[in-house]
This record gives structure tokens, sequence and C-alpha cells, in this order.
């Protein structure tokens, strides 16, 4: 075995530990949404738009993304940011989520770059008190910090299922996401949370296949994804929502399949598109 001369690893044990800005820290105790449910009551719950943006939380001194990595924030951002935990979304607009998420990957961005996002709050995980206590706090601290980067997300209540879904269509048709309703009563709670919800449209389509490409890790010697092409000429891959038996005898180039999708991206294309079925042959 050959020895790294001593002079050569001391350089590189040194590259290795310089300090960076896209250091991993703790994963942050965050709080995550269930499905939204035919009987849920909405008139309980306060409601606002589900924003495409990069997840956020602000420990009070750093912003670090869900997995726990930090962000490279300018000084000027958070300048006035109140020291307490908040949750919220970095945001750039509907329609501009690549964007925002390439911002937040780079470890070194001039400060006008950044002059545009909003870090828009949707809750404060150290707050003792219920959502609707918690929204007022947030709204109290937009008014108290000078700051034209921090926001809170708009909050509303709904009376009834039919003008929850008038809402959706409405955000929806404007080029939104979906929605999220915070249970007014309910307590921050890390992990998987009953009475937070999100609410999307899903969208049913068809296309043609015209390939397939290898899987990988789990599932080499398997089918990866199946190359699709939309009758309006759209090429691109759909490779979630196939059973481990559909991997290993996937539907035939040339056959016709229904997927399901979330919008689109801004590129065009359906976002998080889905296998849902393979049409029969005529």
């Amino acid at each position: 075995m050959r020895r790294i001369p001593t002079l050569l690893f001391s350089l590189i044990v040194a590259l290795y530990c310089l300090p960076t800005n896209s250091e991993v820290l703790s994963t942050p105790p965050i709080q995550l949404a269930t499905q939204y449910q035919q009987d849920t009551v909405v008139a309980e719950y306060l409601v606002s738009e589900k924003l495409d943006g990069v997840r956020g939380y602000w420990d009070g001194s750093n912003m670090l993304t869900r997995s726990g990595r930090k962000v490279a924030l300018p000084a000027s951002f958070t300048l006035g940011f109140p020291h307490v935990a908040i949750d919220g979304e970095l945001w750039l607009g509907r329609n501009r989520f690549e964007q925002i998420s390439a911002l937040v990957r780079r470890q070194q961005v001039p400060d006008q770059e950044w002059q545009e996002v909003r870090f828009m709050m949707f809750d404060l995980p150290q707050h003792p008190g219920p959502f609707s206590e918690r929204y007022s706090a947030m709204k109290m601290m937009v008014e108290q910090t000078a700051s034209t980067h921090l926001q809170v997300i708009k909050q509303e209540t709904v009376a009834s299922t039919e003008a929850l879904f008038t809402i959706l269509d409405g955000v929806v048709n404007a080029g939104g996401e979906g929605l999220m309703l915070h249970y007014q009563q309910a307590h921050y709670v890390v992990g998987r949370s009953e009475y937070i919800i999100k609410l999307k449209p899903k969208y049913d389509a068809e296309a043609v296949v015209i390939g397939h490409t290898q899987g990988k890790g789990k599932y080499r010697g398997k089918l990866g994804a199946l190359v699709v092409k939309t009758p309006a000429g759209l090429v691109f891959n759909v490779g979630s929502g196939l059973s481990d038996k559909q991997r290993e005898n996937p539907p035939l180039v040339g056959s016709i399949i229904t997927y399901q999708y979330l919008g689109f991206t801004q590129k065009g294309t359906p976002r998080f598109a889905s296998f849902l079925r393979e049409k029969p042959s005529q």
C-alpha cells in the first residue's frame, strides 16, 4: 500500500476541514403535513396558499434547509430577524421554484440576487400557543421587524368544503400549487401531524412510451423510468408509481400510459409525473 507524502496528506486534511457555507448542521425539528381527507371540517382550520418554494427553518441565527444544510444568506437578508425559531418558505413567487432551488444550493451568491426573495413564515415551532395565536404572533413580528424579506403567509377562514375547492381552483388557475390547512387549536408537533393538511390538485393525461431507461441502485437490472411523449410532442421520463412487477415487465414501446401530475414546471414539463396505468390495447 502506497503512503501519501506527509505534506500532501496535511494539505488534503486542511482543505477538507475548511469551513463552508453549505455545511450540514442538525436536522431541524419540523412539523410535516398529511393529505386532505373528505371528512375534514374545513371551518375549524385556517387556510393559506401552498407556496412552491424551498422549506426554510430559521433557528434564530442560521437558515437551514429541511435536511439541515445551512443556506448561504447574505447578512443583509436576515438583518433584524427575531432570535426565535421560525418555520417557513424561501420564495421568489409562483412558478419560480427552479430559480429559488438553484439559489439556495449555491455557496456564494451576490447580495443583489437575494433582493427579490422573501422568507414567508407559516409557523413558530417554539411558541406554546395554538396555531391561531401563533399566526397572530407572526403578524406582529412582521410589524415589528423592518426587514423587507420577512413576511407571513396570509391565513383565512373558510366556511365550507365547497368554498375551499373554489379557492383551490382560483389558486391553481393563477399558477399556484395548492392549499395548506392548519387546525386553529393545534399546537406545533414535530413530525407528521394530522392537524396540518395539504391539498393539491392532481391531473391525469396520456402519453405514448417511446423508450426505457435502466434502473440504478435497488432497481439495477430493472426499469428505471419510462420515456414518454405527449400528443403535443413533449418528451419526459415517468419513473415513479411503478411496482416492482411493472419494472420487471414494463409497458412496451408504443403502448399508451396514463400518468398523474401536479401542474407544470417552468420548463413546461409535468411536475411529479407518476405512472397510473397502462391503457388496454383496442
